[in-house]
């Protein structure tokens, strides 16, 4: 790139974010988790009774000079962003009711495909001081694709084993930064007035990256997200214009021990498994041709074909196109439909004789 950055791979660069990002390649990262200025019109919601300021922040604080200043800024810095994301990246940006709207609109006007908003529910909020307002106990986190025809990384299986075997949902609870994970000057008092849980973020990146892929962090803060990617096996990138948080940053990652190899690997995607046609199970012998699948409830019996089509009186066809005849339903995975009838009369899924076939390689 001549004047540019090679992608500097498990750094925390000191700079501004968008003179930052113009220098970086295009379409050189994965992931993006953005943690921008609230933009927060104080007008004494972050003040105590006694008119003190909350955790040092001060009236310069996360503030432009109206909302066009902010669009603006944000714009430039998402359309950098989208430009640095490669072709099947996704992006994580978080913020409260200050901010989350205008961001959301940007990242829409800009060709980004919202996929989901993800709620983080706070177990600790911090109360409503005055008592004119209900306590703000939540962020919002918009998480989207660099566009609609992106064939982003989205780890099901993973999010659904994380959350005990049940579908991950979009409300997630996790207490704020606290103890001794939250970093500190040299006074005691909090260094950064908002440090993430490293919690949160290691769910976002289990979500949807993979052990070496790239995370970048445009406001990397005291860096929850590149300790979350060192300690997950992925690579960082942060940009951070404060020296102090970027210092703070580096020695905090000198500490971070990445997980082993073998922790690190999740359930594969349903994108990265093996393609396995029933007709594989048919060759196979797993169901011999003439065998007799049926339903869970055993209502419906069919024949299996060499062709692996089955027969069931006068529908014929796949495992699909039979099982939604029969139930004239506009259609039907028959994988999950149709089971084995073994010898002994048990039945078995025809699912779990695919998931055999496709741990043993394909």
């Amino acid at each position: 790139m001549g004047t540019g950055l090679d992608l500097p791979l498990d750094e925390v660069l000191v700079g501004d974010c968008i003179a930052t990002l113009k220098r970086l390649p295009p379409a050189s990262v994965h992931m993006i988790f953005a943690d921008p200025p609230y933009n927060l019109q104080l007008k004494g919601e972050l003040r105590r009774p006694d008119d003190s300021l909350v955790d040092g922040v001060d009236d310069a604080w996360d503030q432009f000079a109206s909302f066009a200043a902010y669009d603006a800024f944000t714009r430039e810095w998402l359309t950098e962003c989208r430009r640095v994301l490669r072709k099947d990246g996704t992006i994580w940006v978080i913020g409260s009711y200050h901010n989350v709207f205008r961001l959301g609109a940007a990242m829409q006007d800009l060709g980004y495909w919202i996929l989901n908003d993800v709620v983080w529910r706070k177990a600790n909020p911090m109360p409503n001081f005055r008592g004119r307002r209900f306590t703000n106990a939540h962020e919002t986190m918009i998480w989207a694709a660099r566009g609609p025809e992106s064939r982003y990384r989205f780890n099901y299986a993973a999010m659904k084993s994380l959350n005990d075997d049940v579908q991950m949902r979009s409300d997630w609870y996790f207490p704020l930064c606290t103890g001794g994970e939250r970093l500190r000057g040299e006074d005691g008092a909090k260094l950064h007035p908002t440090q993430k849980p490293e919690a949160l973020l290691h769910r976002v990146l289990l979500a949807c990256t993979t052990a070496g892929e790239v995370v970048l962090d445009p406001f990397s803060g005291t860096g929850t997200t590149a300790a979350a990617a060192k300690r997950l096996g992925r690579r960082y990138i942060g940009i951070e214009r404060d020296p102090v948080y970027a210092a703070a940053s580096e020695a905090r990652l000198k500490l971070v021990e990445p997980m082993d190899e073998g922790a690190v690997l999740s359930l594969p995607s349903k994108r990265e498994q093996p393609r396995i046609a029933f007709g594989v199970l048919v060759e196979r012998g797993l169901v011999p041709a003439g065998s007799t699948l049926v339903d869970r409830n055993r209502r419906w019996r069919a024949t299996v074909g060499a062709d692996a089509t089955l027969r069931c009186g006068a529908a014929t066809g796949s495992i699909h196109k039979v099982g939604a005849e029969l139930q004239a339903a506009p259609s039907c995975n028959g994988w999950t439909f149709w089971h084995l009838e073994t010898r002994d009369g048990r039945l078995r899924l025809i699912d779990e004789l695919r998931q055999e076939i496709a741990a043993q390689g394909g």
